[in-house]
């Protein structure tokens, strides 16, 4: 079932144009498995943070992110590590209230859901109640497969993300791709197994050799999103700062769209010299009595 929103534009630059608009739902990503061209093709997905950005990637994507790596993009943390539910619940609003077609997922924080199922429920609720968002996604492989079927269980759709997995940096000691050896492989391939029949509507796979992300994708029911995994799995997401070009580090897996920060820099040189030069602002620029 979609839910039908119509927004307001009367008091905000920053909310959408008003028309009747219909979300996509869990179900409707479900049945994206395979990538069918008659049901949608390959999904979508992106990371937002802020309600503009939203807006603008909404129209083009299944699924709209809001991932923990705004610790990172935001706020300028070395991690995703030291990122709260607080953040998280704020920036997860902003983002279901810019958007309007794709189902919002939101990432749950590093120790908010590890402790127990109970735990994972609370900070679930939380920030399903507070934003308005349709899911949550967890890190974890068959150590997490219980607290996956006990959200899903309790009505709190999960997606699920294995391979590299950010919030474990520091076990994993870096960032590097995973799934190397054939013990590793078999661990990842495994973990999304386990994941997949605790419930999950979906399953990231980030960061691992090109055969893993293929074998786990056909041997799962629901959709795979790869990110530095393979074309073959059932969509994709990148962290829409890095394809745009905002940084100039980036993982391999990384394509860069455009080049946004060259612009921004452009523009604000620009501004600058015309304000040191006394140019801006002119006659358009100022209010004057009418005769």
């Amino acid at each position: 079932m979609s839910t039908t929103y119509t927004l307001d534009t009367a008091t905000s630059r920053a909310t959408p144009t008003p028309v009747p608009l219909k979300r996509l739902t869990v179900p409707a990503i479900r049945r994206r498995k395979g990538g069918d061209p008659d049901r949608g093709g390959p999904l979508v997905m992106l990371t937002a943070y802020t309600a503009r950005t939203a807006q603008l990637l909404d129209p083009h994507c299944d699924m709209l992110l809001v991932g923990d790596s705004l610790g990172q993009v935001i706020y300028g943390l070395p991690s995703t590590v030291p990122v709260t539910l607080e953040m998280m619940a704020a920036h997860g609003a902003a983002v279901v209230r810019g958007s309007y077609h794709a189902l919002v997922v939101i990432d749950m924080p590093f120790g908010s859901y590890e402790a127990s199922p109970e735990q994972a429920f609370a900070s679930a609720a939380r920030l399903l109640k507070e934003t308005g968002a349709a899911a949550v996604k967890l890190e974890g492989g068959e150590a997490m497969a219980p607290t996956v079927r006990f959200l899903s269980e309790r009505g709190i759709p999960v997606c699920g993300h294995v391979g590299l997995t950010p919030q474990a940096v520091n076990a994993l000691g870096g960032y590097g791709a995973r799934g190397r050896s054939e013990a590793e492989a078999a661990k990842i391939i495994a973990d999304g197994r386990a994941i997949a029949e605790a419930g999950a509507f979906a399953l990231v796979i980030e960061g691992v050799m090109e055969p893993i992300a293929i074998a786990l994708t056909e041997a799962v029911g629901c959709p795979t999103i790869g990110i530095g995994a393979s074309a073959r799995c059932d969509g994709q997401v990148l962290v829409a700062e890095d394809m745009l070009g905002m940084f100039e580090r980036t993982a391999k897996f990384v394509k860069r769209y455009d080049d946004i920060a060259g612009r921004i820099s452009a523009a604000a040189e620009a501004y600058a010299g015309e304000v040191r030069a006394r140019t801006f602002p002119g006659a358009e620029q100022v209010y004057v009595a009418k005769e």
